[in-house]
């Protein structure tokens, strides 16, 4: 799963990029927004982050093999709890600087926006402040690792009865078409109207989406079931996936932002989105057994960079976006400074920090064991 959650993490940086040039609300966006590039996004927005979840619960899963209870959770709140907390202090900050400035009429520098205004731990221009923006992603699942955590101190007969009873019900078919029902009825019935907040306290529509992925991740590793399940059927269950994205993007394009959806085309592209989502991810997980299922080539390395990838990728998008703004410069060759710059930050990001031994548990990074030299004779 190495390879997916490489992959993943990737096309979330290039997502980030595309929200620059799109016409929806975000930290920064360009002087001339591209509307037909909400096609592209629309076709992985509604997967891309729980499948990360997904792969996390995996993750997870495979670290309890190695490892007893009380260390795992400590070595989550560590290497999750401390980048979280570095990033806020540090890496997110100049994000809401340059939306207030750019888009409320904030007219301080940073240097007093800092000092003065980022830690009112209130809500300030309409934007909550101190801001983990995109790090709530490292939140959300922290949290949901020790709620993992606290499921794990059930007796272990219980534990495997509840997952015997899960398989047993997600059997075949009915793996994709289980959930997908549920999540349908709850979307067009219970939250109609809502949208992810990443407020966590209030954010119904991302917990329902993502801590069920989380725990299906977690089971995932040492199911016989599912994994007969996604191997056998990730063909279909990928042509269910195209489907449901063709669906989902006619709706997009037939009307865009500009153009209020009937009630009818509202709820059929909320199906289409959370079928797609489901079966997008079904389907990624066995393409990655599939063909991806090798150590080779710089895999470690790679498994090691996409966290620190993740803590700064929006910083460097939304600092360089910021700078292009007012400028001549087309949207193409913005597109590809952007892809470039992103891509070299992070790797700056992350090949200084991993040499740093103080710097490494704040991007992420497994302490650097130590050295020992045997003294000469």
């Amino acid at each position: 799963m190495d390879w997916l959650r490489i992959g993943a993490f990737q096309l979330l940086i290039l997502y980030h990029i595309g929200m620059y040039f799109v016409p929806w609300e975000w930290h920064v966006t360009a002087d001339k927004t591209v509307p037909w590039a909400v096609l592209p996004m629309v076709a992985i927005n509604a997967w891309r982050l729980t499948l990360l979840f997904t792969v996390s619960g995996f993750a997870s899963a495979a670290m309890l093999t190695r490892t007893k209870l009380p260390p795992f959770v400590k070595n989550r709140v560590v290497r999750l709890g401390v980048p979280l907390i570095f990033g806020v202090i540090v890496i997110t900050p100049i994000q809401p600087w340059i939306q207030l400035t750019t888009q409320r009429g904030y007219t301080a520098d940073f240097s007093y926006f800092y000092l003065h205004d980022y830690y009112r731990f209130a809500m300030f221009r309409g934007m909550p402040l101190p801001a983990w923006q995109h790090l709530w992603f490292v939140f959300y699942l922290l949290v949901y690792t020790l709620l993992l955590a606290c499921l794990r101190t059930l007796p272990a007969g219980l534990r495997t009865s509840l997952r015997s009873i899960v398989e047993r019900i997600l059997t075949g078919p009915l793996l994709l078409l289980i959930p997908a029902a549920i999540a349908i009825f709850v979307r067009l019935h219970w939250l109609a109207s809502a949208e992810d907040n990443h407020n966590f306290l209030g954010d119904w529509v991302a917990h329902i989406r993502h801590f069920p992925a989380f725990l299906f991740g977690y089971l995932l590793y040492r199911s016989q079931s599912f994994w007969g399940t996604i191997r056998k059927g990730w063909p279909w269950i990928a042509a269910v996936a195209l489907i449901a994205t063709v669906i989902e993007v006619l709706i997009a394009w037939d009307y865009p932002m500009t153009r209020p959806i009937t009630a009818g085309m509202r709820s059929l592209y909320q199906a289409a989105r959370v079928v797609q989502g489901w079966s997008a991810i079904l389907a990624l997980i066995g393409i990655a057994d599939h063909y991806w299922d090798r150590d080779v080539g710089p895999r470690a390395m790679l498994a090691e960079a996409v966290f620190p990838f993740y803590i700064i990728h929006q910083t460097i998008i939304i600092v360089v976006g910021w700078l292009l703004l007012g400028s001549d410069v087309p949207n193409l060759p913005r597109l590809l400074i952007l892809v470039a710059t992103t891509m070299i930050g992070c790797w700056i990001f992350y090949l200084v920090g991993r040499r740093v031994a103080f710097i490494r548990p704040l991007i992420g990074l497994r302490p650097k064991p130590p050295t020992f030299r045997h003294k000469e004779a």
